[in-house]
């Protein structure tokens, strides 16, 4: 088993609620609530690939050190071979970048896999998908981004999931094990149609940490993901 095999969760569908939409202030009690969840999502921001700045490496690495799940990072920044590797190294359970900034993805793909990470690549809404069919294995996991990537609380954007569903039926031809991620306006309302359409990871952000009860949150979507799977 490698190491990345040990952070495969049991369920077939995985809900990992985004800390963007945690209270920074009180960063350990959030997390400490959403125990149930696979992995906590943590967007990572450079102000010049996306127009915001959130968290960095320092920060990244007291998130880790305080999560009850293991982290999913999903790097939105420029030259992601030279960033990528260190978010690996601290001990994040998946690093993902963007098929947009990488100059050799699949090579990146391989030097995360190599310290012990799953590795993952996303693609803007606008993003052709097409290109990663021959490369599917090279990776632990497909983002498709269904909000254009930047900023939590967006709309949904039910365009995209044709691409996901292109994504998916590739998969299952070539007999793949890539996970498919969505994150962007998931929600109860949402997440039916993204299951529908061959997505088996999900990311939620303030659907979960705005919720009451965020494990019933949780276990709400992780619900109606699976009665709409394929």
């Amino acid at each position: 088993m490698t190491l990345s095999d040990a952070f495969r969760p049991a369920s077939d569908i995985r809900i990992n609620p985004s800390i963007l939409a945690a209270d920074f202030v009180n960063m350990q009690a959030d997390l400490a609530r959403i125990g149930t969840a696979d992995f906590a999502h943590v967007d990572v921001m450079d102000n010049h690939f996306v127009p915001n700045l959130t968290f960095g490496l320092q920060m990244v690495e007291r998130v880790q050190a305080t999560s009850p799940v293991p982290l999913d990072v999903h790097l939105m920044i420029d030259d992601p071979a030279r960033w990528a590797p260190g978010y690996a190294e601290l001990g994040a359970a998946s690093v993902t970048f963007h098929l947009e900034a990488a100059t050799e993805p699949v090579a990146l793909a391989r030097a995360l896999r190599a310290i012990g990470a799953r590795a993952g690549v996303a693609v803007k809404p606008g993003t052709p998908v097409e290109s990663l069919f021959d490369v599917l294995d090279e990776f632990d996991q497909i983002l498709v981004m269904t909000v254009e990537p930047g900023f939590g609380g967006q709309s949904f954007m039910p365009e995209t999931m044709p691409k996901l569903a292109l994504l998916s039926a590739e998969a299952r031809r070539r007999g793949s094990a890539v996970w498919l991620q969505v994150d962007g306006g998931i929600s109860e309302s949402t997440i039916a149609q993204a299951a529908e359409a061959g997505a088996d990871t999900f990311v939620a952000g303030s659907a979960v940490f705005g919720a009451h009860d965020p494990d019933a949150a949780i276990a709400a979507l992780r619900s109606t993901a699976q009665q709409h799977a394929h």
